[in-house]
């Protein structure tokens, strides 16, 4: 099944009620569970934290509004490689190997830059622009959600 019929499937189960897909064609077997265990762990405690804080300590929840502004800013420059699907990231076919790309690499756009490994299928992830590499966002072996920076290219 190729990657983009595979991310319209991620899509369309993330934005249904549909909490379960399974499709099975020639070349495989997909199976799509939409976890109920992310939007628990987004639950209340921040949100009331922050009226709690805003309402005793005005004066202090304003730096911080203003200290989390720059971090924001701190995103860095270029174009930011996104990752395609869940998984997890490695920067080599296997463990011994040679990274695909370094920081200061110059790739072209269909170069391979990174592998992600979904449901044991390991996923060639491909440079969508030309330039070099500026910076590596993600640690190898790190799990990825769907849309987490990955690299930067300028």
């Amino acid at each position: 099944m190729d990657l983009r019929k595979l991310k319209t499937l991620i899509d369309l189960v993330s934005e249904s009620n549909v909490s379960e897909l399974e499709i099975t064609e020639a070349e495989g077997k997909v199976r799509i569970v939409k976890s109920a265990a992310a939007p628990v762990m987004m639950a209340a405690p921040a949100v009331v934290a922050a009226p709690v804080a805003t309402a005793i300590a005005p004066a202090v929840a304003a730096p911080a509004a203003t200290e989390a502004a720059p971090a924001e800013a701190a995103e860095p420059s270029g174009h930011i490689v996104k990752s395609p699907m869940v998984g997890t990231f490695y920067r080599a076919s296997s463990p011994g190997a040679k990274s695909f790309v370094e920081v200061g690499s110059v790739v072209n756009e269909g170069d391979t830059i990174c592998i992600i490994e979904a449901m044991k299928i390991l996923n060639e992830i491909e440079a969508d622009k030309s330039g070099t590499i500026t910076k590596i966002l993600a640690e190898n072996g790190q799990a990825v959600e769907y849309g987490h920076a990955l690299f930067v290219i300028e």
